[in-house]
């Protein structure tokens, strides 16, 4: 048997490693934050610090959200943050909060394979004013 009959199969099965290899890399690169088009619209409650808090208040719940997205650190820690920030008001308002206060935002980074990954945690506490 021909040693170019046996090779073939190989050749392809590279090819097409290195065509979505290609291709995943790509769409990593290209990577943004999912915005909340349809939701910012809404008066949804504002994110306060500790020293914005004039009001006496009470402790409705606790708040999360989590995203997993595909680039640098770099490029989406700007707008890693905003969206955690509308995606704590978002999930305050369905609770009927009045606002969010002490947020924590952590972004942390890891690698899938070759690719680059973040994720987005954010964690706040849902307060409605008395």
């Amino acid at each position: 048997m021909p040693t170019t009959t046996l090779l073939a199969p190989l050749v392809r099965l590279v090819r097409r490693v290195l065509l979505a290899g290609t291709a995943a890399a790509l769409l990593a690169a290209c990577a943004t934050i999912p915005q909340m088009a349809d939701e910012t619209d809404r008066d949804l409650p504002p994110i306060l610090a500790q020293d914005e808090i004039f009001r006496p208040y009470v402790k409705i719940g606790t708040v999360e959200v989590n995203l997993k997205r595909y680039g640098r650190i770099e490029e989406l820690q700007r707008e890693a943050e905003e969206w955690a920030h509308d995606a704590l008001s978002l999930e305050a308002s369905k609770i009927g909060a009045d606002a969010v206060i002490l947020p924590e935002v952590r972004i942390e980074k890891d690698t899938y394979i070759i690719f680059p990954v973040i994720y987005v945690k954010g964690k706040g506490t849902a307060v409605k004013f008395q």
